[in-house]
């Protein structure tokens, strides 16, 4: 396989921004369903949409983004903000043909703990309340980095998420699976209960379909690592090290890291513990310092990501 380079590592020209908050674009629903199990204590939707007849059509690539526009105003009278949705759908969108994507929304419900009041997120729930034939306001697409190179099929690639992270990947996934690629892909999940694997059936029945697939859970609030620490999806590195060491010490492997921002410090300790520094670029003032010992200031303005490593974190 070829060695890593920048000058190897492309990633494809796509299209942005056929429209933009102040142009968006009329769209309707044509699914909403539940994607987690019926007793899970979260409610998380995946839903999908025609833009047939639009610019959006046959020209949204996974890992980008389309931007939603919730009705109503805000507390200060002013509509509402667009609010950005990963699309989880394949190159060619749910249908193929380019005109059904999806994207995997979860209804924000929280409470105010000083305040006792509960909280709604507004675009989540405006987008989980729709439902087929019902018509919503989009922008997009968005972004232009989380994508998979320009020749995908020269890499090897772990996919790490949490909850609604994982919509990039279910899209990129597919991609890999479908364009029969020999190299080995890994897709590492974390939830907090069994019951909200997003799209468990699907990637259970690629791992059993595929040998180069690899398909990994950590359930948070279930299971217990040996010395009784909750398994965070990051510590697949340490728990699968048996698998994932080999394919990370190869010189054509990709990290894709999508989900709660917490999730990063983890990662980057663990791969500077194991040593793969391939991942991740050190300032001089660090590079003495045990990575467990990496404080939360050094982690934010001494360690980054390499050009190997593609963090979309919130």
């Amino acid at each position: 396989m070829p060695e890593v380079t920048e000058k190897i590592l492309r990633l494809p020209e796509v299209e942005m921004h056929h429209y933009k908050p102040r142009n968006p674009v009329e769209i309707p629903i044509t699914k909403s369903e539940i994607c987690t199990d019926a007793a899970s204590p979260n409610f998380v939707r995946h839903i999908e949409f025609d833009v047939s007849g639009t610019l959006l059509e046959n020209c949204i690539v996974p890992g980008q983004a389309v931007g939603v526009l919730a009705d109503g105003e805000d507390e200060n009278g002013r509509p509402h903000k667009v609010r950005l949705y990963s699309t989880c759908s394949p190159t060619g969108g749910e249908d193929g043909n380019g005109k059904i994507y999806a994207t995997t929304v979860k209804r924000v419900i929280d409470e105010n703990w000083d305040t006792q009041e509960l909280f709604l997120g507004v675009c989540s729930n405006f987008l989980c309340d729709k439902k087929a034939g019902d018509k919503l306001w989009m922008t997009g697409p968005s972004g232009k980095r989380f994508i998979l190179p320009e020749n995908p099929e020269d890499y090897n690639y772990v996919f790490m998420a949490t909850g609604t992270g994982i919509a990039p990947f279910r899209g990129m996934v597919l991609d890999l699976m479908r364009s029969d690629t020999k190299n080995d892909v890994v897709m590492a999940f974390g939830c907090p209960y069994r019951t909200d694997l997003l799209y468990r059936e699907l990637f259970d029945d690629l791992d059993e379909k595929h040998k180069n697939f690899h398909y990994l859970k950590s359930i948070s609030r279930e299971d217990a690592r040996p010395d009784g620490t909750k398994p965070y999806v990051q510590y697949s590195l340490l728990d699968q090290k048996e698998l994932l060491f080999p394919i990370l010490e190869k010189d054509n492997t990709l990290i894709y890291v999508c989900g709660l921002k917490g999730m990063e410090t983890g990662i980057f300790q663990i791969l500077g513990m194991l040593g793969l520094f391939d991942y991740i670029e050190l300032k001089d003032s660090i590079k003495d310092v045990d990575p467990m010992d990496w404080t939360r200031d050094q982690l934010k303005t001494e360690v980054k990501a390499s050009e190997r490593m593609f963090l979309e974190v919130y």
